[in-house]
């Protein structure tokens, strides 16, 4: 049976899941018919910890999205862009091999924004149904679920979540951060 977690809660993957390799990271929402179409994309930062213990990206291959499918080893891969959110089930899936990530990798940062969404006015207060789940990727079983409904409103970016790396495995953390940036505006943050 799948934990439902919230802000700021932490699941032990290896631990509810021993023996896990690869991560099943499925994000979907729902679009009400009466808006017109956003198009969400989500993306994944691939980075250690600097200095400063901020994650930064590995590489600017490290950035995983629409655009780059893939980390260069293939440790982290995108199902490619869901432009609409139609159907059912998850509308965005992104792999993790847990066994492949480099190891200097401390943190897998889980990002969604809505594509031109000053342009078009759009926020994520237009969605429903929006969560992120966590699958074992080998035997299907969902591991946990965070939803996002009625905590953002006119945010135009998400960190939905992180994979963190600790001294035991891997953990996710649900963050539910919201921003008012674009793609580009958080690419720089982790740079």
């Amino acid at each position: 049976m799948a934990i439902n977690v919230v802000k700021g809660d932490r699941f032990d993957l290896g631990k509810n899941s021993p023996g896990l390799k690869r991560v099943r990271v499925g994000l979907g929402w729902e679009i009400p018919s009466s808006i017109p179409p956003l198009d969400l994309d989500a993306s994944v930062f691939v980075c250690r910890l600097n200095a400063a213990n901020e994650p930064k990206l590995l590489s600017d291959e490290h950035l995983v999205f629409y655009n780059n499918l893939s980390t260069p080893n293939g440790s982290v891969k995108h199902s490619g862009d869901n432009r609409t959110g139609a159907g059912d089930g998850d509308d965005e899936t992104i792999i993790v091999d847990l066994s492949l990530l480099e190891a200097d990798v401390r943190e897998l940062s889980f990002v969604v924004t809505i594509h031109e969404a000053a342009a078009k006015r759009q926020s994520f207060g237009l969605l429903r149904e929006a969560y992120i789940r966590l699958y074992d990727d080998v035997t299907g079983t969902l591991l946990c679920e965070y939803d996002l409904d009625a905590e953002f409103s006119s945010e135009t970016a998400l960190q939905v979540g992180s994979i963190v790396r600790n001294a035991s495995g891997f953990e996710f953390h649900a963050i539910g951060a919201g921003y008012n940036l674009d793609l580009g505006a958080f690419i720089q943050g982790y740079i």
